[in-house]
């Protein structure tokens, strides 16, 4: 059996691949940015194991692993944690650029390099949550498209390093899909919220494990996901 590290599996898109992997049989080491919120993912996913550190303190990751075991080897680091705040450029505080980027992309940079010598020894994978605005972006967006527009180069930049080790990188980028995260961005919006409009999550789970479980002579490096017509 395979042993993933994910982030963000309190909700959404995390939740529901890491029931999937759990219900195959994978064991799991699940990221919570607290004690409490790290015995509630022990509560819901019996049998895994928790790593106790906040993406969004990037500088206190290495420090805050230290004191944890972390696996020798690991088939898989999952990036799927992630927030938004929308706000023009004119109007958005320093202090929501700085949160989105730490969580989005720096907290996952930092993550991944300390990683990497588990990944490295199982010759694993790298698995990237961007988004379409990892692509584009749109008015009120530019904060959290610029973290995600920066996930998208660490992963093909990660890519192109860990090829020599066998460690294979890939970055699903979803369109909107009913989340928490995207009933708060029509909050935020000020728009009705209908989950059923969207993409649903257990489909961009099947293409995290259509690429986590792709033969070892490929790699998907990238994969788009729409609503369907």
């Amino acid at each position: 059996m395979a042993l993933h590290f994910i982030t963000g599996a309190g909700s959404g898109i995390g939740a529901a691949l890491a029931a999937r992997l759990v219900d195959r049989g994978d064991d799991l080491v699940l990221l919570a940015r607290s004690d409490d919120r790290a015995q509630a993912l022990r509560e819901r996913f019996p049998g895994a194991a928790t790593i106790v550190a906040d993406l969004a303190r990037p500088e206190l990751l290495a420090e805050a692993l230290s004191r944890q075991e972390l696996p020798a080897r690991l088939d898989s680091l999952i990036h799927v944690a992630g927030v938004v705040d929308l706000g023009r450029v004119d109007a958005l505080p320093v202090s929501s650029w700085i949160w989105q980027l730490n969580v989005n992309l720096v907290g996952p940079a930092e993550l991944s390099r300390v990683l990497l010598p588990s990944l490295r020894a199982a010759r694993g994978q790298v698995v990237f949550v961007n988004s379409g605005a990892g692509l584009r972006t749109a008015p009120e967006w530019s904060a959290y498209a610029a973290s995600k527009h920066g996930l998208k180069a660490l992963a093909d930049g990660l890519r192109a390093e860990e090829a020599v080790h066998g460690v294979r990188v890939s970055t699903i980028f979803p369109g909107r899909t009913a989340t928490p995260m995207q009933q708060r961005v029509h909050e935020q919006e000020g728009q009705p919220y209908d989950p059923s409009a969207f993409i649903d999550p257990e489909s961009v789970v099947t293409g995290m494990l259509t690429m986590l479980d792709l033969p070892r002579d490929a790699q998907i490096t990238e994969l788009m996901i729409r609503p369907g017509v």
